[in-house]
């Protein structure tokens, strides 16, 4: 979880938010491929930017699965950049899936567009 630009760990899932969104963001985990999850997947809880999310640690740098913050909001799929760009971008959203998918088909998706695009080993 990170609040307050602090990173803690959240031990045993007993003082996880259950939000609606990471409940989602359980569920989609739970159905990512071995790529996927070989890539490090874990729950986030970034209260600075307000988002939950799944991030994998890929090849190319941390990708996030990030929930919609509001209903009928769409999933995004964002690259983060360990360093700014020279523009500054700190980010760069690859993907957006509307909310009309089951968790299987985001996280079916999630992963196909992850391994085409040489995300994961």
């Amino acid at each position: 979880m990170i609040s307050g630009d602090r990173v803690r760990r959240v031990h045993g899932g007993k003082d996880a938010p259950n939000t609606p969104q990471a409940i989602e963001a359980r569920r989609i985990a739970s159905f990512l491929s071995l790529a996927c999850q070989r890539a490090g997947a874990k729950i986030v809880h970034n209260e600075d930017a307000r988002y939950v999310g799944v991030r994998m640690e890929t090849r190319v740098g941390p990708v996030v699965l990030e929930m919609p913050t509001e209903a009928g909001g769409n999933f995004r799929l964002v690259h983060e950049f360990i360093e700014p760009k020279p523009n500054g971008d700190t980010s760069s959203e690859i993907l957006h899936l509307p909310p009309v998918y089951k968790p299987q088909g985001i996280a079916l998706m999630t992963s196909q567009v992850l391994a085409s695009r040489g995300f994961l080993a």
